[in-house]
């Protein structure tokens, strides 16, 4: 594994690899593109999700290209929102994609921020199930509410429920996105996932690099798609400053980490 840097230190994602509408093709497997940051797309058998997809509008200037805009999706079944920092709830994204979206899912609290918004959010429970298509999927906690220790956030009681992960259940294996969060107990006892859309932000209301370790070598089998890394320029932030080599010599079976370029493909199939 070989990651670039740039000029401030920070490791940077590889090239971006952009995408068009064949990405949303009826297909035979599955199909998991990182868009950069924690976006990511799911093409399951032709049904298409995004979870916090952020291809525009941000208020950071970033390290990498978008690989698809969001006036070229053509459809999506689902999108799904793990909690309401806005590098994860994109309300351009969200909005710019209204005529094309059927359904929009989030813990209830963003789901009720996002119908202030004019999108349709449908809001769940944590641990409540729901299908899109024939893709089950399963809220998972998550311990994110960091907003009540800020003077800014102070009109509201933020609470752990606000903030989700996601399990999705699909034909060719198990995804699971823990979502932004500090490590719970409930995290090293789920079920083994096939694949753990993966954290690794050395930042205390993030899962800790040391916390990340921990989750990777409770799921021995589970490949690791790393997210959240490589995408923001911001060397100041260590929400944003993940590098996959830290991982290396520290996680059973290394070569279950996957560097992905943003856009790039990593396939399941029930064959394997």
């Amino acid at each position: 594994m070989k990651i670039i840097k740039n000029e401030k230190g920070q490791a940077m994602a590889p090239a971006t690899q952009f995408f068009g509408r064949e990405a949303f093709d009826n297909i035979h497997h599955t199909e998991i593109r990182w868009m950069g940051n924690a976006s990511i797309m799911i093409n399951s058998r032709g049904t298409c999700i995004m979870i916090d997809p952020l291809l525009e509008g941000f208020d950071m200037p970033l390290l990498i290209d978008m690989p698809i805009l969001p006036e070229d999706i053509p459809s999506l079944d689902g999108l799904l929102v793990t909690h309401i920092d806005n590098d994860h709830f994109s309300k351009a994204t969200c909005q710019h994609v209204l005529n094309v979206c059927k359904s929009y899912h989030a813990a209830h609290y963003v789901a009720t921020q996002m119908c202030q918004e004019g999108i349709p959010g449908t809001g769940h429970d944590i641990h409540e199930s729901f299908l899109i298509n024939d893709i089950e999927i399963q809220l998972t906690p998550a311990k994110h509410n960091w907003q009540n220790g800020s003077t800014k956030y102070q009109y509201r009681t933020w609470k752990e429920e606000d903030c989700c992960g996601y399990w999705l259940k699909t034909q060719d294996g198990t995804i699971w996105l823990p979502g932004d969060s500090k490590l719970l107990e409930e995290h090293l006892h789920m079920p083994c996932p096939d694949v753990i859309l993966f954290d690794f932000s050395d930042n205390e209301w993030h899962i800790t690099l040391e916390g990340a370790i921990q989750l990777a070598n409770a799921y021995p089998k589970a490949d690791l798609i790393c997210i959240h890394w490589g995408s923001v320029d911001a060397p100041q932030m260590t929400p944003f400053n993940g590098n996959p080599e830290d991982l290396m010599d520290r996680v059973i079976y290394p070569e279950r980490i996957k560097v992905l370029a943003p856009g790039e493909i990593y396939s399941m199939s029930k064959m394997g």
